[in-house]
């Protein structure tokens, strides 16, 4: 039997044991249902779905063509990507996974940039947003905003060394040279920008209705698929979890985490992180026995490493383009190798800074200026109060433009 057939009976035999799982486990089943259920329709939508909205109308009226070529001198030298990069980069910080796949795959279907590039600029702009990494992380699990300052440092300095790793990803004779990133640089003007925004703008050529209309039912279908995989993972988790292979994955892990000198008590809320962020997150901050730097190392790791979960939406995402899946994979490894080491070299200086993590009375110097106290536990209870509304309200604009689409098609 060759390769192709071995392949085939083992989806088989998964597929069934998950089924047969789901069968005899009904009710954790739904519990892990509506754990991911609730965390999409809480934050995960109504955090994301505006930043792809507006991203999806600075593609189309050309605003983003216009970036580009005023960060081409920036991104090009750096990472090797054009400049529109800089853009998806930004937008995928500040929104959070699978934002900078969903706009690196936008970027590569209006061919302004290439496969290459698309992979090397995937790999290091889908990251978690501030919102989860304080919100969620830091003052839902461990209550304790000063450690999303060292979870959002070691999480965003990762990711640029990821993309200066990557950068030497792919051959280099089909990219630019450095030296026209440079000459580049020379000529760099308004004007010009404004040109390819003007250029852009009307070679979609799109009324602002239609415009408007097609940014919403593409950000609401994005949102839609990664709803489903987040409550598939939490019930994978689940199972996983009830049929012991959780337990047998921890174990060896767990020798990985003696040679690391860290407490092999983690090795059970690193599995569930590496399948699913937020259960992650949870188990890790609910260990005893073990210091505060072991758990925000471990934390950092699976952040970073953003769980299968995400990678299954990214998988999904990349599918639609000739970007290939395997780079991303590689560099979500090399992220969580970043943002753990990275973790362990700050957390002296923050500690110091900070007056120690361990406490969490007293203000947090380094965004009391910018950030008031107490902030992201409000803004999450904000999300939670108010985000299912917001959710079903937009559910219900998609579905009557969805409606209103196909009847003009029928029309025609």
């Amino acid at each position: 039997m060759d390769s192709s057939k071995w392949k085939t009976l083992f989806f088989a035999i998964i597929i069934s044991l998950l089924t047969l799982s789901l069968i005899l486990n009904p009710q954790a089943s739904f519990q892990a249902s509506v754990r991911g259920l609730n965390m999409w329709w809480d934050i995960v939508f109504p955090s994301l779905l505006p930043f792809l909205i507006i991203s999806e109308l600075l593609i189309g009226f050309g605003v983003v063509a216009f970036i580009g070529v005023l960060l081409e001198p920036f991104m090009r030298p750096l990472f090797r990507v054009p400049g529109v990069g800089g853009f998806v980069w930004a937008m995928g910080m500040a929104s959070g996974y699978p934002s900078g796949a969903k706009l690196t795959v936008r970027l590569r279907q209006e061919n302004q940039i290439t496969q290459i590039e698309g992979e090397r600029l995937v790999s290091f702009t889908n990251s978690s947003n501030p919102l989860f990494i304080f919100g969620a992380i830091a003052v839902g699990f461990f209550h304790n905003p000063k450690v999303g300052i060292i979870l959002a440092a070691a999480h965003y300095i990762g990711n640029i060394c990821v993309g200066l790793v990557m950068r030497f990803y792919g051959p280099h004779s089909k990219a630019r040279r450095q030296d026209e990133a440079f000459d580049s640089f020379k000529k760099v003007s308004l004007r010009k920008a404004f040109f390819e925004l003007h250029k852009t703008r009307l070679k979609n050529n799109k009324p602002l209705g239609k415009l408007l209309g097609d940014a919403v039912l593409s950000s609401v279908q994005t949102l839609l698929m990664v709803g489903g995989f987040l409550i598939l993972f939490s019930v994978l988790n689940s199972m996983l979890s009830l049929v012991s292979v959780t337990a047998i994955l921890a174990g060896i892990i767990s020798l990985l985490l003696t040679l690391l000198d860290i407490s092999k008590d983690l090795s059970y809320p690193l599995i569930s992180g590496l399948f699913e962020i937020t259960l992650g997150g949870k188990l890790t901050s609910e260990v005893k026995g073990v210091s505060l730097m072991e758990q925000i190392i471990v934390t950092s790791f699976f952040l970073a490493f953003s769980g299968f979960s995400v990678q299954a939406q990214v998988a999904s995402i990349l599918a639609e383009s000739d970007i290939r899946f395997k780079p991303f994979f590689l560099a979500r490894i090399l992220h969580g190798t970043f943002a753990a080491i990275i973790t362990f070299i700050l957390w002296g200086p923050l500690e110091r800074k900070l007056n120690g993590f361990e406490s969490v009375s007293g203000e947090v110097p380094v965004f009391s200026p910018i950030v008031p106290e107490g902030f992201w536990e409000d803004l999450l209870n904000l999300f939670q109060l108010y985000g299912p509304i917001f959710t079903i309200s937009m559910l219900w604009i998609y579905l009557y433009l969805l409606i209103k689409r196909n009847h003009i098609k029928n029309q025609h």
